[in-house]
């Protein structure tokens, strides 16, 4: 489901940028910049709970061992990923009902390469006080509570591992959740940075660097960062390097 969202959630801002590399005329209908961040910003959301609901996985795995198979049930995983989904959705739509109420006049310019809500409000001629508003909500809910409750679980877990008496066993307890701090801590970075640091709305040479950074690096390194630690995949590469030494 990761891959998934990081395959729709490069897809939908990657192919333009590269696009515009090749093109005179560097440009992008209204319609096509609605649909680039409602795709954008539902994907982005919804891997938001998805790392949130892996962080429970987490939880679960290493503090209740004996009943991780009863509660993390087929169903639970399920009703998760479909929590995830509906929350992006649903968060991305009511931007999208308050994005059309604005007005947009000349010089219609983003220094972006792709259509992100700071540049959208810059554009604006109107009030843009309740997308604002909206957005710091989202930004509360999806951003600060979702980091909150992943903090709480690894707070949890490294209580426990510390129970551990062996050495063994503590550093194959942080091994299982080696994977997911590396991708959460690589995918809160660089949008905090953009969404809460910045204070230019994401135009500058730095955020657009940090904005390339999460839309298109994180997506790319995720299912390296879970492959790599998968004993099946280890094993294909290491065979895959021994015929091609033999060869």
């Amino acid at each position: 489901i990761l891959s998934f969202i990081d395959i729709c959630y490069v897809t939908s801002t990657a192919p333009k940028m590269l696009s515009t590399f090749f093109q005179e005329q560097q440009t992008i209908t209204f319609v096509g910049c609605v649909v680039q961040y409602f795709v954008f910003s539902t994907m982005g959301l919804s891997e938001s709970c998805l790392l949130t609901a892996m962080a429970y996985d987490r939880y679960t795995a290493i503090c209740n061992p004996l009943l991780y198979s009863a509660i993390m049930s087929p169903t639970l995983c399920i009703r998760m990923v479909l929590g995830s989904y509906l929350a992006g959705l649903s968060a991305s739509i009511s931007q999208l009902c308050t994005m059309f109420q604005l007005h947009f006049c000349g010089p219609i310019v983003i220094k972006h390469f792709f259509c992100d809500m700071p540049q959208l409000l810059n554009l604006s001629c109107t009030d843009t006080f309740f997308v604002q508003l909206l957005i710091a909500i989202l930004t509360m809910l999806f951003g600060i509570v979702n980091a909150l409750i992943i903090v709480i679980s690894y707070v949890y877990i490294v209580m426990s591992v510390m129970k551990i008496t062996s050495a063994k066993g503590r550093s194959k307890a942080f091994n299982t959740c080696a994977s997911h701090l590396t991708a959460v801590s690589l995918f809160y970075t660089s949008t905090v940075y953009v969404y809460l640091s910045s204070s230019s709305g994401g135009s500058s040479s730095l955020d657009r660097f940090a904005s390339v950074f999460y839309t298109v690096v994180v997506p790319m390194l995720n299912p390296l960062i879970y492959s790599l630690r998968n004993k099946e995949i280890k094993d294909a590469l290491r065979k895959l390097q021994k015929k091609r030494w033999s060869f």
